[in-house]
């Protein structure tokens, strides 16, 4: 045998022992714990989902999956102890769209980077956002809010959650798509940033969804448009902004992520029962008590979001001048 012949066959022989290796690895896995990290507090919505999808993938895998809150740098804390850990599919997370994504470009001094260092294993659902008003607006939908801010800017001002969260950088998004300037609130989150909207103190809110369900559906407040690609099924009378003209589509995705160089078989069996999870009647449910609606679909797509995402909000970050450090 030449020497060439010689190695493409040791090659060979030592791809296929690779594979046989990694998948009796994927058969057995996981048999010891897996550590579930959660960079955000405990008794938050990332948190207590975190809880519930781990209860689903003990009962499902024959494995405790032990809930870890890691907080801290808007989830960068967390986030990069999966970064850090040994790809062996002991030691996965739950995390969102800002350290996934938007937080590359709002940090100067990121500890990992997520489209290098993490393995994209799991969509597991979104919450929108939602442009809200007092109803002493005289603005029934989006297309009217902009008509007043056009004519009045100095009479509008948007309440967000703070600098550089997702209802920020929607706010900054919105004013570049519309044309339009109405001085940015920040806020220490959703809850004071309603009750000042109540108070009629701001003329309108960019935050995600979840904390305006029960007033919007009272009556107390008015939404005007949510920004996902489809209505959000909690608010069906309410239209997305693209159907009223306005190219703006902004979410809070969740997801679970692990090491970079985990197996693919590992991850697969993960992505199959998270999808199994977000797919089941019980899963929707619990999901839409936080105002999350269900994502699934595989790693390559979680892969080409997270891509997407991190250079869609690049561009916003850089216009607005927007830096957390």
């Amino acid at each position: 045998m030449k020497r060439h012949q010689f190695l493409k066959a040791a090659v060979a022989v030592a791809g296929a022992l690779f594979l046989s290796q990694t998948a009796a690895f994927a058969q057995s896995w996981p048999n010891k714990p897996v550590r579930l990290i959660v960079p955000f507090p405990a008794g938050g919505s990332t948190d207590i989902v975190a809880r519930q999808l781990a209860q689903h993938l003990s009962t499902a895998l024959g494995q405790q999956f032990i809930v870890d809150n890691r907080a801290g740098a808007a989830g960068n804390i967390g986030t990069d102890a999966v970064a850090k850990a040994a790809p062996d599919g002991y030691t996965i997370g739950l995390s969102t769209s800002g350290p996934l994504a938007n937080n590359k470009s709002l940090y100067k001094n990121m500890p990992f980077d997520a489209q290098k260092d993490l393995s994209p294993i799991a969509l597991v659902g979104e919450i929108p956002m939602v442009f809200v008003t007092n109803p002493s607006v005289k603005a029934q939908n989006l297309k009217e809010f902009v008509a007043l801010a056009k004519a009045n800017p100095n009479d509008y001002s948007v309440g967000h959650p703070g600098n550089g969260t997702i209802g920020h950088l929607t706010l900054e998004s919105f004013k570049t798509s519309t044309g339009t300037s109405p001085q940015g609130i920040p806020y220490k989150g959703d809850t004071p940033a309603m009750t000042d909207l109540l108070g009629g103190s701001i003329q309108a809110i960019s935050a995600p969804v979840s904390t305006f369900i029960p007033n919007i559906q009272g009556g107390k407040l008015r939404g005007l448009a949510v920004t996902s690609k489809k209505r959000f099924p909690g608010l069906p009378n309410v239209p997305t902004a693209l159907e009223q003209g306005v190219d703006l589509e902004a979410t809070v995705w969740f997801a679970i992520v692990g090491p970079a160089g985990m197996a693919k078989p590992v991850i697969e069996k993960l992505n199959q029962e998270v999808n199994r999870y977000t797919n089941s009647a019980e899963g929707k449910a619990k999901l839409a008590q936080f105002g999350m609606v269900e994502a699934n679909g595989g790693p390559d797509l979680l892969g080409k979001l997270m891509n997407a995402e991190a250079a869609k909000w690049k561009k916003v970050v850089e216009a607005a001048r927007i830096s957390l450090d």
